[in-house]
């Protein structure tokens, strides 16, 4: 029988909310890193929801994961990112009423300038990190901004929620399995202004493009604002937030990037700009990556029509502006 592989050491912020919730059973499954990694868990939560994350860490022992070593509680960050290989950073300010975009923004800001700066001083230098936390883009920005010993294409945003909802409309529309697509991109910031592009997608191997023609009006009016609205749907509908889907593709793009993604096809993530398309290099943004060997590429040959072009730029502006405020800190 094949030794197992020494453990690793998985961070989660906000571990006692209801994304952390969801996405620590998950990890621990081994639905993440794979069925035959072992784990430590280290798991942040703010001083007055410490007495929550023992039961949820109570409930882990219960289950008896093979795979869990250990679990590491802390409401410090120096102690939560001690050492740590993958930082899923789940937790953050929540938008109450009457809150502008731009408190939420320097709240935020401050918020993973903290984790940030910890990570950059305690964390393993080959760790990867995914912003789940909203607004996610602009957080991962300030987290990476202060890491400066860390490469920052170790820093991403999560956009396979938008990917994945995407994919289940598009899928839906066409009466297909979600299977039989691919090559689906969600471009620019996690939010009303992302872009979900179709102009690249196949269907079991052939292009959409044409079929899509003819479907101008459902795409501009219908798909575009369903897919950017849908957390919202889903509010109005159970009374709380997506917390199982956004734990499913938390789990899905560590799993990409640490195992790659299937052949002939891509993901999305939001990640530091190389200055691909004419975005601003450093700007945290969600472009089409192939993921192998435990890295990812940009896709950087796509051809992009004047619709396209509208959407990406609109929303890059969101994100100049957003990080303008965060640079205030």
């Amino acid at each position: 029988m094949s030794e197992a592989p020494p453990a690793v050491r998985v961070a989660v912020t906000g571990a006692a909310g209801q994304i952390g919730y969801a996405l620590l059973f998950r990890i621990a499954s081994g639905q993440m890193l794979g069925e035959q990694q072992p784990i430590i868990l280290h798991l942040l939560e703010v001083p007055a929801a410490m007495q929550a994350l023992e039961g949820v860490v109570m409930e882990i022992n219960d289950c008896a994961f093979p795979l869990v070593q250990d679990c590491v509680l802390s409401d410090d960050p120096a102690q939560a990112f001690r050492d740590v290989q993958y930082a899923l950073l789940v937790g953050s300010k929540p938008r109450t009423a009457g809150m502008e975009r731009s408190d939420l923004l320097t709240e935020n800001g401050g918020i993973f300038k903290v984790q940030g700066q910890a990570l950059n001083s305690h964390a393993a230098r080959d760790v990867k990190v995914l912003v789940v936390g909203n607004p996610a883009n602009s957080n991962a920005w300030a987290a990476m901004q202060n890491a400066p010993d860390l490469p920052p294409r170790n820093f991403a945003a999560l956009t396979r929620l938008d990917h994945n909802r995407a994919l289940a409309q598009l899928a839906a529309k066409l009466n297909c399995p979600v299977a039989d697509l691919r090559r689906l991109t969600i471009w620019g910031n996690h939010s009303t202004t992302q872009y979900p592009d179709l102009a690249h997608v196949t269907v079991r191997g052939q292009p959409l493009k044409e079929w899509l023609v003819t479907e101008q009006d459902w795409y501009r009016q219908e798909y575009i604002p369903r897919v950017a609205r849908r957390g919202a749907e889903i509010i109005a509908a159970r009374g709380s937030s997506s917390a199982a889907s956004a734990a499913n593709a938390a789990v899905a793009h560590i799993r990409d990037w640490i195992m790659g993604t299937p052949e002939g096809d891509w993901t999305s993530m939001a990640v530091a700009s190389d200055g691909s398309y004419g975005i601003p290099a450093g700007l945290v943004y969600s472009f089409p990556v192939r993921c192998h060997g435990g890295d990812y590429q940009i896709i950087t040959d796509l051809a992009i029509d004047h619709f396209s072009r509208q959407m990406m730029q609109a929303t890059r502006t969101e994100l100049e502006q957003e990080r303008e405020v965060m640079a205030t800190l």
